[in-house]
């Protein structure tokens, strides 16, 4: 048999050498374990799913700001440099399976548990508790659904392989067909109804493992996706029978039936974690500083995101936990501490939170200034919703504490200085996750901050948005959840207010979520999308919604912004010892750290501050083809008939506008 398949559909099924990376929980397998006597007993299934634990968080070890950077590339957040998914021609096609989208690894290794153990359960073999048996077969499920909807959002049509299959060539390249992207939407939904009924609602290891309020979170997210993936791309080569769709068979595809079905199902899901939380959410006290010196004055909304023990969190149904004892570190609080981590939110962000009184800053009555971006960033914040107030770095904040009980501020002249994990790229920097431990904070991973997996804020977003997407209305339910989100983010609770003064054309100048298809959304749903890229600031979840929206198709030379520079009170006061100005602007041959006034305006403009190797300079800029991520040129060699060099006789075929070939870019 032909080895060189392995790395499509099949990989090794040795457990031998099998360690724990003991990120959840402090569970050891032996080491030298075999198939033959493992999974017996209920310690053997729990060591074996939580190597498989790969959900997204803090990484060990890790610089930069980690997860509170995963906005990044969007019209959310700015890295100090740019992203290719906005430069036509830059993202190509790659060469190996290796770093690409075509993984199986995990899905393999889920499948190998189900051939093993689910046999040995219904014969009654495994010895220990019932309900713990139960619960890690039911984890097992949600990460088999978990590393599906990864592959789902990233390359969109996928095989569906549910047991780990033999190293025959034949049945390998049968198994890599892919199905129509609703089919595996379906397929995770239907893994994690059985995931449901099998976990525990506090199961072993707490909220450092899975729950069953977790899979009905990541239930309604996968149905929130997918219903609106194939709203937004109907018609179009992204969608199962759309018009110029690569596959050959839809499997009966119906738009209309498929959307139904998973807003309904998404609906379903989310309300079974928002109705728990809807009045239980974690307390924003709206205290100027989450945290102090002493840990004695603190705002749980705030230490919800820091904290080193995050179980009596009702909103965090799931966490990862570090400890030094056990190596299990990061590095974020260095990094959060006095700069800016390579990352900064951009001025569209920032311009989307309402004032206190519930309208936009552009509605008359609103009492917003612009004058105030002069007088930086805690002026331009003033009077607005409480996230982007505690979030984010202000003149004035504290930046870390003395042995003598002094404080020194936030120094902001990080906008200028620092490198590429360091830099607060648009002056508006990330607070998200600060912790005011200095030990911590000064030493190299040293970090023990936990890291939420899983929000249950987040049902109630989800439900908001998928009610409103299928009936066209908000109903009692989806009004509760969004007055209990505007009171906690001291905000006036009158969304319909709100709504009333909202301008899309305002609202498109900073907001790619202004958008499907290239055309404005109305007021009411664009308000819905609003308050989620509100409440998930420095989450991660920017770029999987606007994806799902299709709002990209209208990016054409849209350039970033962060706080105002030139004209205010910064211009000309960040300077070094020699009293020197660091804010250099040299545009021409990149040795430069401020856009010039000239060229770019007031405002700091990350990526006109040079020109030297920047296709990012007169903004950005989108084709169709990067919805979806390409398939590696491997794939189609090793699923190619014959001698194998005709690419285009593989059974597998490539994402729309992506060519089969490495090294090459998309057409749109």
């Amino acid at each position: 048999m032909k080895l060189k398949y392995i790395p499509m559909i099949l990989l090794g099924t040795s457990l031998t050498g099998m360690t724990s990376c003991n990120d959840f929980l402090d569970v050891v397998p032996e080491s030298s374990i075999t198939p033959e006597t493992f999974f017996g007993a209920e310690a053997d299934l729990a060591a074996y799913s939580i190597n498989l634990y790969n959900f997204t968080s803090i990484g060990n070890g890790s610089y930069g700001i980690s997860v509170f950077g995963y906005d990044n590339a969007t019209d959310n957040q700015a890295a100090t440099g740019y992203s290719s998914r906005w430069v036509p021609g830059e993202w190509k096609v790659g060469s190996s399976v290796t770093s690409s989208d075509w993984d199986f690894a995990n899905i393999r290794h889920c499948n190998y548990f189900f051939d093993k153990v689910l046999p040995k359960y219904e014969a009654k073999s495994i010895t220990g508790s019932d309900a713990n048996i139960r619960h890690y077969i039911g984890e097992m499920y949600v990460l088999r659904a978990y590393n599906y909807f990864n592959m789902l959002q990233n390359i969109g049509d996928c095989p569906i392989v549910e047991t780990a299959l033999p190293d025959v060539e034949e049945t390998l390249i049968e198994a890599s067909k892919r199905r129509p992207r609703n089919k595996v939407a379906r397929f995770i939904l239907d893994d994690l109804s059985k995931a449901i009924d099998l976990l525990q609602e506090s199961g072993p290891g707490g909220k450092n493992r899975v729950t069953k309020d977790v899979a009905y979170l990541l239930r309604s997210r996968v149905a929130l996706y997918e219903a609106t993936w194939e709203k937004y791309h109907a018609g179009t080569a992204f969608v199962p029978g759309g018009q110029g769709w690569p596959g050959s068979d839809s499997e009966g595809y119906n738009a209309q039936t498929e959307i139904q079905y998973f807003l309904q199902e998404a609906m379903k899901s989310a309300k079974v974690v928002g109705d728990k939380l809807v009045n239980n959410l974690v307390e924003n006290t709206d205290a100027p500083e989450g945290m102090n010196a002493a840990f004695a004055s603190l705002n749980p909304y705030y230490t919800m995101f820091c904290d080193q023990d995050m179980n009596g969190y009702s909103e965090v149904l799931m966490w990862k936990a570090f400890n030094e004892s056990k190596s299990v570190t990061h590095n974020i609080q260095m990094q959060l501490e006095n700069n800016g981590g390579g990352s900064g939110y951009t001025r569209g962000l920032v311009n989307a939170y309402l004032m206190r009184n519930g309208l936009p800053i552009y509605a008359a009555g609103s009492g917003y200034d612009p004058e105030w971006e002069k007088q930086g960033v805690k002026a331009t914040l003033q009077d607005r919703d409480s996230r982007i107030q505690q979030f984010t770095k202000k003149d004035g904040d504290i930046d870390d504490y003395n042995a003598d009980g002094t404080f020194n501020e936030i120094n902001l002249s990080w906008t200028v200085k620092g490198n590429s994990e360091t830099r607060m790229v648009t002056g508006y920097a990330i607070k998200k996750g600060k912790h005011y431990d200095s030990y911590m904070q000064t030493l190299h991973h040293k970090g023990t901050s936990g890291s939420i997996v899983f929000r249950g804020t987040e049902a109630l977003l989800n439900y908001m948005e998928a009610s409103y997407e299928l009936n066209g209305n908000i109903d009692n339910t989806a009004a509760n959840y969004w007055r209990a989100l505007r009171r906690r983010a001291k905000v006036d609770e009158d969304f319909n207010k709100t709504i009333a003064a909202t301008n899309m054309t305002e609202e498109a100048k900073g907001d790619f979520g202004a958008y499907s298809h290239g055309q404005l959304i109305d007021a009411t749903l664009y308000n819905i999308r609003r308050e989620r890229r509100c409440e998930f600031i420095a989450e991660g979840m920017r770029w999987a919604d606007l994806k799902r929206w299709r709002a990209c198709d209208q990016v054409k030379n849209y350039i970033i912004e962060g706080m105002r520079y030139w004209g205010s009170v910064y211009e000309g006061t960040w300077t070094n010892a020699a009293g020197e100005n660091l804010a250099i602007v040299s545009v021409e041959d990149g040795k430069g750290n401020m856009s010039s006034e000239s060229i770019s305006g007031v405002y700091i403009r990350p990526y006109q501050i040079s020109k030297v190797n920047n296709s990012a300079f007169n903004g950005y800029n989108f084709i169709s083809a990067h919805y979806l991520n390409p398939l590696p040129q491997i794939v189609f060699r090793q699923t190619a008939s014959g001698d194998q060099t005709d690419l285009n006789t593989s059974v597998i075929y490539q994402n729309p506008g992506w060519p089969k070939v490495a090294g090459e870019g998309p057409t749109n």
